[in-house]
């Protein structure tokens, strides 16, 4: 299993184990991150999400830190899709997140699409800074949340 070292945070693809702690690395941040954003899906179906459908079948890398003894972030990608991003509340502005997103573009050379919630103007200012640019805006209509959200685009 490779992994990638700088300091004491490595990133690797999960395994079956680190199911449960990225998930809950997923809860923490988003109720942390999107407090008015109401989430479709219960604390356990998350958990058996993970467990069952973005662990074993999508390509998924772990953030793993020794001074918190596991899992601190998780990346999801599909196919030229950073699907998921998230980062334990703790350990944002590490640069953890940069160094996820450094490895999907290396994962992902012709480019990289990815949605954010209209709300969370955070992240719209790191993906941007990541060279993301704004595609395009929805109503919500589209995703789970019934949230209005956000398209970025990457390209080399």
């Amino acid at each position: 299993m490779s992994s990638v070292f700088m300091g004491s945070v490595a990133l690797r693809r999960a395994v079956s184990a680190d199911a449960a702690a990225a998930a809950d690395v997923w809860l923490r941040s988003f109720d942390s991150a999107l407090p008015t954003v109401v989430r479709p899906r219960s604390d356990d179906d998350v958990r058996n999400h993970f467990r069952d459908v973005v662990v074993p079948l999508r390509e998924t890398w772990v953030a793993e830190a020794e001074a918190a003894d596991g899992i601190v972030g998780v990346m999801v990608l599909a196919d030229g899709l950073l699907s998921q991003l998230y980062l334990d509340p703790d350990w944002r502005g590490r640069g953890i997140g940069d160094r996820f997103v450094a490895l999907a573009k290396e994962r992902s050379p012709q480019g990289l699409t990815m949605w954010t919630f209209q709300v969370n103007k955070p992240a719209h200012r790191f993906y941007e800074r990541h060279g993301f640019v704004e595609s395009e805006r929805t109503d919500g209509s589209g995703n789970e949340e019934r949230e209005p959200d956000v398209r970025y685009l990457w390209r080399p």
